[in-house]
């Protein structure tokens, strides 16, 4: 088990790859992560399962090189195996009764909004997709989209793909063309799922957020993954990772994660020399 069986480059600094689990690849379902470990004193990190095959018994994973754990993963070649793999953790998100549904993803969060919106589809919902990425080489599961949606919108930060803007100003045009959504799901930077979520609320819109903040566990017990939900504590490990957009505090999330930032940066940079 945990062997890579294959491993694909999305962008400069994103990859999928697709391991063997039979036991996880059985019971996962949309929005459920799992916590790897690349070897035995490494950390454990969440990464949301973008996609699986029961009958392969297998799962894919992507992740965005960003810090010392993704960098050693990105370092283990087809045929190599995780130390560990525990999952499927989380509540699977609920993609039932849904007529009419837009899917915002932004950056490596498109991974994670990807098989909710294959999701979405297979239970007979109308798709709109909203992918927000910072330029257009970075653009990933563009064909994927397309493939469960009935209409696939791609801006970038810098319009290099000939469509300047942010995920919210696209959503605001829908909106203001008369698009009626049961639901929004908003996946990607917390500043992009705020401001989606300031947004929806002018429009009494259901929005529906995934929250990815540090973890360790994954069982509810360390409280890494805190959040304030309505005024109330909640947990991303087994409370989440979907939440209410209109009720987290995304404040004083973004503020949390930017705690260890520095230690991270530096932890990064030197294994990235390790690599050189």
């Amino acid at each position: 088990m945990y062997e890579i069986l294959k491993k694909e480059k999305l962008n400069p600094f994103v990859s999928r790859i697709t391991i063997e689990d039979e036991r996880i690849a059985k019971k996962a379902k949309p929005g459920q992560f799992v916590i790897l470990q690349v070897d035995e004193n490494g950390e454990r990190i969440p990464l949301t399962i973008a996609d699986f095959d029961r009958s392969q018994g297998t799962i894919s994973i992507i992740y965005q090189i960003v810090g010392t754990t993704t960098k050693k993963l990105d370092n283990l070649k087809v045929g190599k195996r995780l130390y560990s793999l525990v999952g499927p953790l989380g509540k699977e998100t609920d993609v039932l009764n849904y007529e009419k549904a837009a899917v915002i993803g932004g950056g490596v969060g498109c991974a994670i909004a990807y098989p909710l919106a294959k999701a979405l589809k297979e239970n007979g919902c109308q798709v709109h997709s909203i992918l927000g990425f910072r330029n257009e080489s970075l653009i990933i599961l563009e064909n994927e989209f397309k493939q469960v949606s009935k209409e696939t919108f791609i801006v970038t930060d810098d319009g290099s793909n000939g469509n300047k803007g942010l995920v919210t100003d696209e959503l605001k045009k829908l909106l203001l063309l008369g698009e009626n959504y049961d639901v929004v799901f908003a996946i990607g930077p917390l500043i992009m799922m705020k401001f989606v979520s300031l947004l929806t609320k002018e429009y009494d819109l259901k929005t529906v957020v995934s929250m990815n903040p540090i973890m360790i566990d994954g069982t509810g017990m360390c409280g890494g993954c805190r959040l304030t939900v309505d005024g109330n504590v909640k947990f991303a490990c087994i409370d989440g990772p979907d939440f209410d957009g209109h009720k987290v505090d995304f404040d004083e999330l973004i503020n949390r994660n930017n705690t260890y930032r520095e230690v991270e940066k530096k932890s990064f940079e030197k294994t990235c020399n390790l690599f050189k």
